[in-house]
C-alpha cells in the first residue's frame, strides 16, 4: 500500500465515520495530532484505505482492490475492519488472532480513590518526558499513539501517579475525536492495588469532560481487572466487538498455512460478535437484566461475558447454566 502523511488524508478517508466512540476515533486522532499514517491501494482514485496509529489500524473500502502483499504495513497490529476484509487478511499473515473486545462509555460518577502517602497524582507536564521514558516498557503502548513519551507529556492529555521521580501509574487519551476520547491506563508492578490507576483515570476523565467530549474505554473481554476498573471509574458497557491481531508476513518460499489454521477461532469470533442467533437472545437478556441491577452487577455480569466468549466451545452449556443459576439467585 502507498503511505500518505497524517495531515494529508486521501479522498477515501471519509469512509471512516467521524464522531464515533472507542478506536473509531483513530482516524480523527491522526488528522488532529499528526501522529499516524494513511495507506491506500493506489495513488489515483484509491479503492481501499487503511489508517495506522501506534499498534492499531482501521480498514475500509473495497477488499478486492488489495492483494495479501498490500497489507504488509499492518503486520503486528490490531486491526478493525468489516467482515468482508477477513479473507485477504487471513491470506496476508501467518496468523490472524480474533480478540473479543468490550467498549465502555463514561456515564456515571466514579468511586473516589484513596491514595497512599507519598504519592502525587497530577496532569503530565512537558518536563515529564524523561520520567515517562524511564518507565518503559509499561508506558510504551500508551504513548505510541502520540509519537513517544515527550510528545504525550507535552500534549496535556495524560495523568500519572508519581512517587518522588518515578511513575507508578499512568492514564492518557489514546485516540481523540470530535465527540469522544478513548482512554487507557497502565500500572507498574510496584504500583498495583493502591487505587493509583483509578485516580489517574478519574483525573483524565475530568479533563475530557472539560474539553466537551465523552471518555470511552476499550479492553479485552477476558481482562477482568480492566473491566472492574472501568466500572469503578464510572464507565458502562456499550457494546462488544471483535478485533484481529495480525501475525508476521509469510516468508517467501514457506509452505502456505492451511486456511482454517490462519484464523484462530474464527467461529468463536463470530459468536462473540453476536452473529450466532442460538446464543444472542438469552445472553443479551441476561446482560440487560444485570446491567439494570446497578454497580454491584459487574461481578455477576462477568459470568455472562465469559459465556459469550466461550459460546462456540464445548463448555458453553455449563457456563450458560451457571449464568442462569446466578440470575435466579439475584431474583
Amino acid at each position: 500500500m502507498i503511505p500518505h502523511p497524517a495531515h494529508q488524508p486521501p479522498g477515501p478517508a471519509r469512509l471512516f465515520r467521524s464522531g464515533g466512540p472507542g478506536t473509531a476515533a483513530l482516524a480523527e486522532h491522526v488528522l488532529a495530532t499528526g501522529h499516524g499514517t494513511w495507506w491506500t491501494d493506489r495513488a489515483e482514485r484509491p479503492r481501499a484505505i487503511a489508517v495506522t496509529c501506534g499498534d492499531h489500524a482501521l480498514l475500509a473500502g473495497d477488499p478486492t482492490a488489495l492483494t495479501p502483499a498490500d497489507l504488509a504495513p499492518l503486520a503486528g497490529r490490531r486491526v478493525e475492519a468489516p467482515e468482508r476484509f477477513l479473507p485477504v487478511l487471513a491470506a496476508a499473515f501467518d496468523r490472524l488472532h480474533p480478540r473479543h473486545r468490550m467498549l465502555y462509555i463514561h456515564r456515571a460518577a466514579g468511586v473516589p480513590p484513596r491514595l497512599p502517602r507519598g504519592v502525587t497524582v497530577r496532569r503530565l507536564r512537558p518536563e515529564d518526558g524523561p520520567v515517562l521514558a524511564a518507565a518503559a516498557p509499561a508506558t510504551a503502548r500508551l504513548h505510541a499513539s502520540w509519537g513517544g513519551p515527550a510528545a504525550l507529556a507535552a500534549s496535556g492529555y495524560g495523568w500519572a501517579a508519581f512517587r518522588k521521580d518515578r511513575v507508578l501509574a499512568m492514564a492518557c487519551t489514546r485516540f481523540t475525536g470530535t465527540r469522544y476520547e478513548d482512554v487507557a491506563c497502565t500500572t507498574t508492578p510496584d504500583g498495583r492495588r493502591q487505587h493509583l490507576s483509578l485516580a489517574c483515570v478519574q483525573g483524565l476523565v475530568a479533563d475530557v469532560t472539560a474539553r466537551g467530549r465523552t471518555a470511552t474505554w476499550s479492553c479485552a473481554g477476558d481482562n477482568r481487572a480492566g473491566r472492574l476498573l472501568a466500572w469503578t471509574a464510572g464507565f458502562r458497557l456499550a457494546r462488544e466487538y471483535v478485533q484481529h491481531a495480525t501475525g508476521p508476513v509469510p516468508v517467501s518460499g514457506d509452505p502456505p498455512t492451511a486456511p482454517d489454521a490462519r484464523v484462530d477461532g474464527a467461529s468463536a469470533g463470530a459468536a462473540v460478535g453476536w452473529r450466532d442467533s442460538s446464543i444472542q437472545p438469552p445472553l443479551l437478556r441476561l446482560n440487560d437484566r444485570w446491567l439494570a441491577a446497578g454497580p454491584c452487577a459487574e461481578r455477576t455480569l462477568e459470568v455472562s461475558e465469559l459465556a459469550a466468549v466461550s459460546a462456540a466451545s464445548a463448555c458453553a452449556p455449563r457456563l450458560r447454566a451457571r449464568a442462569s443459576r446466578n440470575l435466579r439467585l439475584r431474583s
